[in-house]
């Protein structure tokens, strides 16, 4: 059974959510503060968080930021606000996915089994890899899947799992154009919606974490198409 954190202080929707959650399979605790939020999904043995980013005591940025400090523990962000400053701003800093308030339960619960899906997923290939020494390389690119590390001209890339994802699809296909609704299915596993950028905010990560002085390399955006890992010659 997995277990779900959520993080809200409208406690009416916890509960709600909770009883929603909890005949799909789901053990479910819940806080109403940023700040106690924050201690439980770090110290807590949780499958995935739930955050809203309007929070008492410590924003939902804010606990999103000591989470990712502390864990790898998949994070589904929630806002009631309109604009695309806080999904912006979550996906930049490792939230693995987001959702508007308010959602429908249902969708949330798709969305949450989609992430839980992609986790174990990566669980299965590192344990079924865990003995392979084999990298992949693309150009200055190198990914181990045993270990799920990427090095970029020796530099060790700290990547979230989405990051990470992401990135390998890319080098899988290498030199090739992906296009973004492969992407969105492949590493979101959810239909590419028309107004969703997560896919763009994911690359824009990505991008800064390979090489902040050189943007457009190595991945390139293909307009109207999607984006293409260039293979760079080393040395």
């Amino acid at each position: 059974m997995s277990r779900v954190l959520l993080v809200d202080d409208d406690v009416e929707l916890c509960e709600m959510l909770s009883e929603y959650l909890q005949p799909e399979g789901f053990k479910v605790d819940s806080v109403n503060d940023g700040e106690a939020g924050a201690k439980k999904a770090i110290a807590g043995d949780y499958d995935i968080v739930v955050l809203d980013v309007m929070l008492p005591l410590l924003s939902g940025i804010e606990v999103l930021r000591a989470i990712r400090m502390n864990s790898r523990v998949p994070v589904l962000m929630l806002s009631a606000r309109q604009d695309d400053v806080d999904r912006i701003v979550g996906l930049e800093m490792g939230a693995d996915d987001y959702l508007p308030k308010p959602c429908n339960p249902r969708e949330l619960v798709a969305r949450v089994r989609a992430i839980l899906r992609r986790t174990h997923a990566d669980s299965a290939d590192t344990q079924r890899n865990k003995n392979s020494l084999e990298s992949v390389h693309a150009g200055a690119l190198i990914i181990t899947p045993a270990s799920r590390q990427a090095v970029y001209k020796d530099k060790t890339l700290s990547l979230t799992s989405t990051e990470y994802n992401l990135l390998e699809a890319l080098m899988k296909n290498a030199g090739k154009v992906v296009a973004k609704e492969y992407l969105s299915e492949t590493v979101l596993g959810r239909r590419l919606t028309l107004y969703d950028r997560s896919i763009e905010m994911h690359i824009s990560k990505l991008r800064r974490k390979i090489d902040p002085d050189n943007l457009d390399l190595p991945i390139k955006t293909i307009r109207g198409a999607g984006y293409q890992l260039i293979i760079e010659s080393v040395g």
